[in-house]
């Protein structure tokens, strides 16, 4: 693969963090990204930096054509530079199966560039190229100025041959639909997205947790910090996790600690708690029995991993029986999480009026209930839920961006 523009990373723009995000998807999934700019210094696994400094939008010699261009002047120089652009990209590109060019096919900040590309694609020499169309120059006030009939600005508001169209949303589609005109449909939208570990600061252990146990697909995903005993209520926490199904809910519940060390009769009450999950069908993960090492033995849950579930979960559960404190309220409060907790003095003297209560004798079906509907009062549980199953970029690159490349 080859993804082109002016400028790459490191340089921090809109399109140059999508590239980047591309890159390191495309190598994560076994492909060999060659990044083509006129500046930058992308590097990692599978990544190839190539620099041509005439493929910039700034520079003595870009300038001086932009200021010609800008009047209606295609002078000798702009033909000269289109000339050595087509050389270079063509050697450049050797051996390369697809392009990825963003904003170069429908922005003027080079047009040697763009009209390289086309020279290049007209004559069958460029591999399958999906342009990625970010910006508008036709369709922005502020460039109109700057833009003539003809040859080269023409070639920003006509569709090239063979192209696949790819835009950021579905607003963006009809504007260049409309442009180009095209059916809408002859414009693909694959949405920009986000690295849900570098955000959330996830480590490394964590991130292969979550993607193991599916966590990322929880509606929603609850926690319960705390050792496997009895006071603890864990058995009420499996069933309130599989009564929210009746709700609509495909909730999953993690259990972050192993049995307590210092009651024997923890053990037995761990067996009894997968015999509640085996009968309540809810999906419960226990990191004593899922975070082991290639022995299978229990791996201590860090502090660290505690936290990314933190970041990550939708809801703190916390059916204890009696607490003499209660630390994760303070800490759901720090990362805004809602709680669903046993009515005890000290936790409501420490979550006030920002938890939901209830009472351990109270009906379970009642009590999830109530869960649920505070989850469907407050649309950033859903938001959260559909960045983390359609909006981190590999969910992107599996369901976009992958049948792209098949398909060219």
């Amino acid at each position: 693969m080859a993804i082109l523009h002016y400028a790459g990373p490191p340089y921090v723009g809109g399109v140059e963090m999508t590239m980047a995000a591309h890159a390191r998807v495309l190598a994560a999934n076994g492909y060999a990204v060659r990044m083509m700019t006129g500046k930058g210094e992308a590097t990692g696994s599978s990544l190839t930096q190539v620099t041509i400094p005439e493929l910039d939008s700034r520079g003595a010699l870009l300038e001086t054509i932009a200021r010609e261009l800008a009047q209606g002047q295609v002078s000798a120089t702009f033909e000269a530079l289109v000339d050595q652009l087509s050389i270079c990209l063509a050697e450049a590109l050797v051996g390369v199966k697809a392009l990825i060019v963003h904003n170069v096919l429908s922005l003027h900040k080079n047009l040697a560039f763009t009209a390289a590309l086309h020279r290049l694609h007209r004559s069958g020499q460029l591999p399958p190229l999906l342009a990625w169309c970010h910006d508008f120059a036709w369709l922005d006030p502020l460039y109109l100025p700057e833009l003539h009939a003809g040859y080269p600005w023409d070639l920003l508001r006509q569709p090239w041959p063979g192209v696949r169209y790819v835009v950021v949303s579905e607003d963006r589609r009809g504007m260049l639909a409309g442009l180009l005109g095209l059916d809408p449909a002859e414009v693909t939208v694959v949405t920009p997205g986000v690295d849900l570990a570098t955000l959330l600061h996830l480590g490394p252990a964590t991130l292969e947790l979550v993607n193991r146990l599916g966590l990322l697909n929880a509606n929603p995903l609850l926690l319960l910090p705390a050792r496997i005993t009895r006071r603890k209520n864990i058995e009420l926490a499996i069933t309130l996790t599989g009564s929210l199904q009746a709700y609509g809910y495909a909730p999953q519940l993690v259990i972050t600690g192993p049995p307590g060390p210092h009651n024997p009769a923890n053990a037995a009450y761990l067996a009894e708690l997968f015999a509640v999950r085996e009968a309540s069908g809810a999906k419960v993960a226990f990191l004593y029995e899922a975070y082991t090492d290639a022995a299978g033995q229990p791996l201590p849950v860090s502090d660290a991993m505690v936290a990314d579930l933190f970041r990550l979960a939708d809801g703190l559960l916390f059916p204890s029986r009696y607490e003499g404190f209660g630390i994760p309220m303070l800490e759901a409060g720090l990362v805004n999480l809602p709680i669903f907790c046993s009515d005890l003095p000290p936790l409501r003297a420490t979550a006030g009026n920002a938890a939901t209560y209830f009472q351990l004798d109270e009906p379970p079906d009642q009590i999830a209930r109530r869960m649920a509907s505070v989850f469907a009062a407050d649309p950033r549980t859903a938001l959260k839920q559909r960045v983390r199953t359609h909006y981190t970029w590999e969910a992107i690159f599996h369901r976009e961006i992958a049948p792209l490349l098949a398909d060219g």
